[in-house]
């Protein structure tokens, strides 16, 4: 028998259960997955904090996972194409990652790229995606110098990878540890705090053409919005209300346009990982027994890169 965390009620994760339960059988369009290791993401987290339009609880807990084909529904192949029982794969925007066997629709999984370790490839595509909308709805080109704020998060990250793939020059905020995991992925780093104005325009050496903000503090929409002249070349992820209340863009992966951008995308950031040109760092892996001590870890601390849960 499989096993899975669920949240039983809205609010705090002493409402979480790791239970036994059966993996339904795969129909038409599904299989099921072994899974090898559970991505970890803030949203795993929140989603369940508070009552949501049209959620019922109890809800199976995790987006994210890499694992190994146990079952095939009639008729149906993967995302990246035709797969057997045996082949590895990545999968996300599914229900239930945090578990030890999933039945997921088929069209969310990929071909797992060698070389990728699965606690990489659980936690690929969430922030990856995430960091190709950002880029994508600023029109970011190559040549030009953006304005990333948390560049060592693990959305930062990924937009530096993938700026530096498009030709485009990050100056990307980050504590003053972390300049180093900056520099490592293509970006100019610079401190946030107290002149970052200044240090920004400094470093930026020229225009800055767009702002991507990871972070969502007034500091990071404050500079944005003094450095960057046209308001719909300002993106956030995590300040939604100063976006409504001062017209510049705001994106989250539920809305149906993002959700859309974000299936559209999955296969060319899976093939720039298998190729060696997106990486995923992995700061800690922990049981998914564990799961709890994980999701304090990953709320309270400054992880250094990407977590996983391993059945």
């Amino acid at each position: 028998m499989a096993e899975h965390w669920t949240a039983t009620d809205w609010g705090s994760t002493e409402h979480w259960k790791f239970v036994p339960y059966d993996a339904p059988t795969p129909g038409p369009g599904e299989i099921t997955v072994r899974v090898h290791a559970a991505g970890m993401n803030p949203a795993d987290r929140k989603h369940v904090s508070a009552p949501r339009l049209g959620v019922a609880m109890p809800v199976s807990i995790g987006y994210e996972i890499s694992g190994e084909i146990t079952a095939i529904g009639p008729d149906t192949i993967i995302g990246s194409g035709p797969a057997q029982i045996g082949d590895e794969v990545l999968a996300f925007r599914i229900r239930g990652g945090y578990a030890t066997e999933v039945t997921i629709p088929a069209e969310k999984a990929f071909a797992k790229p060698p070389a990728l370790t699965h606690p990489a490839a659980a936690n690929l595509l969430l922030a990856g995606t995430t960091a190709a909308e950002m880029l994508t709805v600023t029109r970011v080109q190559a040549g030009e110098t953006i304005l990333l704020h948390g560049a060592s998060g693990a959305v930062g990250v990924s937009v530096l990878q993938q700026a530096a793939h498009r030709g485009v020059r990050v100056i990307g905020t980050a504590s003053a540890d972390r300049f180093d995991e900056v520099r490592r992925f293509g970006g100019v780093p610079v401190a946030y705090g107290e002149g970052l104005v200044d240090r920004a325009r400094d470093a930026a050496d020229g225009e800055i053409s767009a702002a991507l903000d990871a972070v969502g503090t007034d500091e990071a929409v404050d500079v944005s919005l003094e450095l960057v002249a046209v308001r719909d070349r300002v993106v956030t992820i995590a300040a939604a209300a100063r976006a409504r209340a001062e017209e510049f863009r705001w994106i989250v992966g539920s809305a149906p346009d993002s959700a859309r951008f974000r299936d559209s995308i999955r296969g060319e950031l899976v093939n720039l990982a298998g190729r060696g040109m997106l990486e995923v760092p992995v700061a800690r892996t922990y049981p998914l027994a564990e799961a709890l001590e994980a999701t304090r870890f990953l709320a309270e601390e400054h992880p250094g890169g990407k977590i996983a849960l391993i059945p």
